[in-house]
């Protein structure tokens, strides 16, 4: 569904409500970082509720190119025959990893261990993205690597090189940096720290630990030595809280709706949307809440109520930073101003995520201003016309669920990269009553 050259149009009718029990997409970071350990643990691991989305496909497809015996995902179920810490084998050609930033930039950092040169390339859009926030802090443990002169892909990992351990202080809140760094470590002498800004998702280092690889966590400092091991094991993937994001709103802002939400990860370093909704006035209740592979999970019911804009806490920024598209879609729905500050990291995410979704919201009749750090947004009436998503699948599924509140139809351009992380989008929003269709 999603290459280049292959458009694909999202139709909107107009007005009305969601409602139902769903069960969105597996968590597509906890999917990427379940191939990747499994694949240098020792012995099988069994993972359920894996994404088999396109983003996470092509890090399952790296890893067999790198000789790992991967299963075919079926009803999102993978076994991986792990090939131990040093078993990948030399690929005979360059790694493509599609629009996958997470695959690329873990991926750099786990490769800088290997005893093998490495070539990382993917699609038009992951071509443009910084790379250097990883390739900087690999070059300071002795990594080699080639990237093009503005530091963007692809990325030519030397062989030869003996990674030493570094405590680093990561310049922005970011879990791909800091979990590129911490996955380079496993291959280093000595003790591999990072130290973050924020918090930020902690999904590796929680998955590490299951995998019997001791993590030391204090405070904002994560450390680790290297020259451990990974031991095989079973992995239960939860439903994925960015793509749950898409209903919450939606069910927020559309009067009559209830929805809820099944088996989706609440992890701590996640949960920035649920919080900033709640401020806004967003009707959100958990329930069932528990531990599954020591990720916190829980049922979301989501109900219609009256948003109001907010300043938005800049300490809830790093923890929703995906999922600002919706929470843009929401502020235009609320009564007031809402004000986001301090997410200059929306600048370099598949698109410039603030300035696309301004110009799709002043399409729509949203009055908003783009400053150097974030946007104010004056909630309104949504009116119908074409957006332009620029390739983004967040971009576009976050205006599909504008259509609810939007007095004529809207339609969505570019939206072939929706497949990466929830392929099963468009079937599941006309379940709940979204008047969605491809064209």
């Amino acid at each position: 569904m999603s290459n280049d050259s292959n458009p694909v149009q999202f139709e909107l009718m107009p007005g009305g409500h969601l409602n139902g029990q769903l069960r969105v997409a597996g968590d597509k970071s906890i999917s990427h970082r379940a191939i990747m350990l499994s694949a240098i643990a020792e012995g099988e691991s069994n993972i359920t509720g894996f994404l088999e989305g396109e983003d996470t496909l092509a890090t399952l497809a790296a890893f067999r190119t790198m000789g790992v015996n991967i299963s075919d995902p079926k009803d999102g179920k993978v076994t991986v025959q792990g090939v131990g810490m040093h078993g990948l084998q030399a690929p005979d050609t360059a790694l493509d990893l599609g629009n996958s930033g997470t695959s690329m930039r873990l991926l750099s950092g786990l490769l800088a261990g290997q005893d093998f040169a490495v070539t990382l390339t993917g699609d038009k859009s992951l071509s443009t993205r910084p790379m250097r926030r990883v390739t900087d802090p690999l070059a300071l443990m002795g990594a080699t690597i080639d990237s093009t002169e503005k530091g963007t892909p692809p990325l030519c990992i030397q062989t030869g090189s003996q990674l030493n351990s570094i405590a680093y202080t990561l310049p922005m809140a970011s879990a791909q940096v800091k979990s590129c760094v911490l996955l380079a470590g496993l291959y280093a002498k000595g003790e591999t720290c990072v130290t973050e800004p924020a918090p930020t998702r902690d999904h590796t280092e929680r998955m590490l630990q299951g995998f019997g690889y001791q993590v030391q966590r204090e405070g904002s400092r994560v450390c680790l030595q290297g020259g451990g091991r990974l031991s095989g094991m079973d992995i239960d993937v939860p439903a994925d809280i960015s793509s749950a994001t898409f209903f919450m709103v939606g069910a927020a802002i559309a009067s009559g709706s209830d929805v809820s939400l099944e088996h989706v990860g609440i992890n701590p370093t996640r949960t920035g949307v649920i919080e900033i909704l709640r401020l806004m006035g967003a009707d959100i209740s958990l329930h069932n809440e528990r531990e599954v592979g020591g990720e916190p999970v829980a049922d979301i019911q989501v109900r219609a109520s009256q948003l109001r804009g907010i300043q938005i806490p800049e300490a809830q920024v790093p923890l929703a930073i995906d999922e600002f598209p919706a929470i843009f879609i929401a502020a235009a729905c609320a009564e007031g101003e809402t004000v986001l500050t301090g997410a200059e990291e929306l600048r370099v995410k598949e698109s410039d995520r603030i300035a696309v979704m301004a110009d799709g919201l002043t399409v729509l009749g949203i009055d908003c201003q783009v400053t150097d750090d974030g946007i104010i947004i004056q909630g309104g009436q949504l009116q119908g016309g074409t957006v332009n998503s620029h390739g983004d699948h967040r971009i576009a599924m976050s205006f599909a669920m504008a259509a609810l509140r939007a007095k004529a139809p809207i339609k969505i351009l570019d939206c072939a990269n929706v497949a990466t992380s929830f392929p099963d989008f468009v079937t599941l929003a006309k379940t709940a009553g979204l008047g969605i269709q491809i064209s």
